[in-house]
């Protein structure tokens, strides 16, 4: 087998292959030149969707294709405090992290200067706004760092990033030792922070390195001498002690400084570069929704919008956002589906380029090109899941692994490359193996999904037990019995914010379940029952979903469905099976109809319960003996020795609610799963079956008899049909 593509890129070939190359210049996928399409005005390409669909997947690709090709700054933006990057895949360029506006800017000089040469004019801006307190260590040794880094990259200092460090260090606080020790009197503090004489020091060594007399120049043609001030001050110090005040005056800086980044990047661009086609810069910009990240883009935009700007680069920006970008946010925006980037035919690439974006208008969002990163197809599945013996796969596998996952990108390929190590230890995999397959490592392929999508332990430890109630309501009950601690008030509030802040949800009303999305909800689930302690545990899942029953049960008569749903999921099946045969038997009321399809319908959709790993029991009666899966079974009659205790109504809705239980299960698709198929004929039999059993409900249970074998087969609600005298 050839080595495959990347899992996360499938899908996101008129991004990589059309819209990208046409910005650049330069071809994804191979080192040949492509005609720039845009023309002087540029837009920025902001990827956003929710966690997992790749947006860090494809700029990880295109740093790894555009690597040595082009001068290319990748990095993404952490929250202050936060300092790991994650390793870009083998041949890229990692992703520098960077917590505030100009550490952004530090690494995007840091990535860009071997290639387009010194900044004179930013680099001493970003040293003179990078001091330290006198007496600060740690401020110090980070802000050393971070100045040894930019003078490696800009070759004004050789060596290793941590020795660099260490001698400017001690250049500086030399520096300014001698300046104290040389005024006869002592020097007046202009600023309260202490930080003016260090950044004084900090020029001084710069300048030994490098002349800062263009650079005083630029930034002095900038700004005013305030009034009452005589003489001209240093226009660097006045830059650093602008920045240090903060607010609108640290604003102004910032302006300043990405004013003279674009200058001086398209000052490098001139006659020789342009006539040799030389491509501009491409700056990939991960987490793009975090302050540091909205804060270089708004800049960016804002310049980009000035009509008469003098300088006009052609950088191409590439930046990524969880979530969508809200209309009020972004008003001019331009907001395009990927398969609007499908290349052009023929010779209207240009003008498919002016239909891609165009700007409309000169507020800064009019150069925001916004596209949505979507979910994987079924093909895109397949196409993964071909590293793997065909031999040994499902032949539905893919549309079984589409549907459980929706697509998503982060899910579809850590499920795929379970599936192609398990065929690799020739194993054979079938749609319902796909949530207990482990991964190469050899750990549960649910655990480790889980822990990249919602990678706080705490909430998601949370999550694993609540997501079993009905509602947000019942959710904390359920944390005030298991006495969840933790610092907020209400566990269950704070776990449904966090799905929110990731972006998996909206706000949930109370009365919503907990955990709105299915893939979400299905590896919840299944990792809850896989890590399940014994049953006599008040955490485990059978202790859970008997309180879940007691709380419907005393919480109101019209809960009775969510009751019997989580006996079902404890493991009870005869006890729901004789309530359901009581209520068919009593009741006479035509109306009564629908709400004993509804709690038929309701509690079938139960989860299962831990597996009893072999055991011989049969859905016991209690659950606590453990459970071995036998719905289909039971649904067929092969069992009907074992409830002779029941009337021939009673039997027959036994087999309705195994059969309903089964199909229940996402991999239950009558389209690709014999089993499924046989149970949506034995349906329609069985409410057949129980419609000529009953003087007033026949009419509705005949109705779904044909109707919900239909809707079954299609994956859609089973419909509850209104009684004659409703």
């Amino acid at each position: 087998m050839g080595k495959p593509q990347t899992p996360p890129l499938y899908g996101r070939g008129p991004l990589l292959g059309s819209l990208i190359p046409s910005l650049t210049g330069l071809a994804y996928d191979e080192r040949a030149r492509r005609k720039r399409e845009f023309g002087d005005d540029v837009p920025v390409v902001l990827l956003t969707g929710q966690h997992g669909l790749g947006r860090s997947a494809v700029l990880d690709g295109l740093a790894r294709h555009y690597h040595k090709r082009l001068p290319l700054a990748h990095v993404r933006v952490v929250t202050p405090g936060a300092s790991a990057a994650v390793p870009a895949q083998s041949g890229g360029v990692p992703a520098a992290p960077a917590a505030d506006f100009v550490q952004v800017l530090e690494r995007i000089v840091c990535a860009l200067a071997p290639g387009l040469g010194l900044f004179p004019v930013l680099l001493p801006g970003l040293f003179a706004v990078t001091g330290w307190c006198l007496g600060d260590a740690d401020g110090r040794d980070a802000m050393c760092a971070r100045h040894a880094r930019l003078l490696i990259a800009c070759g004004l200092l050789a060596g290793d990033e941590r020795d660099v460090a260490r001698q400017w260090s001690e250049r500086v606080e030399a520096s300014v030792a001698e300046a104290a020790g040389a005024a006869a009197a002592g020097i007046a503090v202009e600023d309260d922070d202490g930080s003016q004489p260090v950044t004084a020091a900090i020029l001084r060594e710069l300048q030994s390195l490098r002349g800062l007399a263009p650079a005083r120049n630029w930034y002095g043609q900038r700004h005013t001498t305030p009034d009452g001030v005589t003489g001209k001050p240093d226009a660097l110090l006045e830059l650093g002690r602008r920045f240090h005040r903060g607010g609108d005056y640290q604003h102004a800086v910032e302006n300043t400084l990405m004013a003279a980044f674009l200058e001086e990047v398209a000052d490098t661009y001139g006659l020789v570069r342009h006539l040799n086609r030389e491509p501009w810069p491409l700056i990939l910009l991960d987490e793009a929704h975090a302050p540091a990240g909205q804060r270089f883009l708004n800049l960016l935009l804002e310049h980009r919008a000035v009509a008469q700007r003098p300088h006009r680069d052609r950088i191409t920006v590439v930046a990524t956002r969880l979530g969508d970008v809200p209309q009020d946010e972004a008003p001019q925006a331009v907001r395009r589906e990927l398969a609007d980037l499908l290349p052009a035919v023929g010779g209207a690439r240009r003008k498919q380029a002016a239909a891609i974006w165009q700007r409309t208008g000169h507020d800064p969002s009019a150069g925001l090109l916004v596209v949505p990163l979507t979910p994987l197809g079924r093909d895109d599945v397949l196409s993964m899941l071909d590293r793997a013996s065909a031999r040994l796969l499902h032949p539905h596998l893919a549309s079984a692994l589409h549907s459980l996952t929706g697509g998503h990108p982060a899910a579809g390929t850590a499920l795929c490359d379970a599936v192609v190590h398990a065929a690799r230890q020739n194993r054979t995999v079938t749609p319902r193996d796909l949530l207990d397959l482990p991964t190469a490592q050899g750990r549960p392929v649910t655990q480790v999904l889980l822990e990249d999508l919602l990678p706080d332990r705490r909430q998601r430890d949370r999550l694993l037990v609540l997501c079993l109630a009905r509602d947000n309501a019942t959710a904390e009950a359920l944390a005030e019995d298991l006495r969840l601690d933790g610092p907020e008030q209400l566990p269950a509030n704070a776990a449904a914010q966090y799905l929110v802040e990731r972006q998996w949800q909206q706000s949930v009303p109370v009365e919503a379940p907990l955990v709105e999305s299915r893939l979400l909800q299905s590896l919840l689930v299944h990792e809850a029952r896989r890590t399940s302690p014994p049953p006599d545990d008040p955490h485990s899942w059978h202790q859970i979903h008997r309180f879940l029953h007691l709380h419907h049960v005393q919480r109101s008569d019209t809960e009775e469905a969510d009751a019997l749903r989580h006996s079902l999921a404890a493991g009870n099946a005869a006890q729901v099976v004789d309530m359901l045969a009581d209520e068919f038997g009593a009741e006479e009321a035509e109306q009564s109809v629908q709400h004993w399809l509804f709690c038929l319908r309701h509690c079938a959709t139960a989860p299962t319960p831990p597996s009893a790993g072999g055991g011989s029991s049969v859905n016991s009666q209690d659950g606590a003996g453990g459970w071995s899966d036998h719905r289909v079974e039971i649904a067929l009659g092969e069992y009907a020795a074992r409830y002779t205790h029941l009337d021939e109504a009673g039997r027959s809705i036994n087999r309705l609610l195994h059969a309903l239980w089964y199909l229940s299960e996402p991999y239950a698709d009558a389209a690709i799963d014999p089993d499924a198929e046989t149970l949506c004929q034995a349906v329609g039999d069985e409410l057949g079956f129980l419609s000529r059993r009953h003087r007033t409900w026949y009419a509705a249970l005949g109705r779904a008899a044909r109707d919900w074998p239909v809707a079954a087969r299609r994956r859609k609600v089973l419909p509850v049909p209104a009684s004659e005298g409703s």
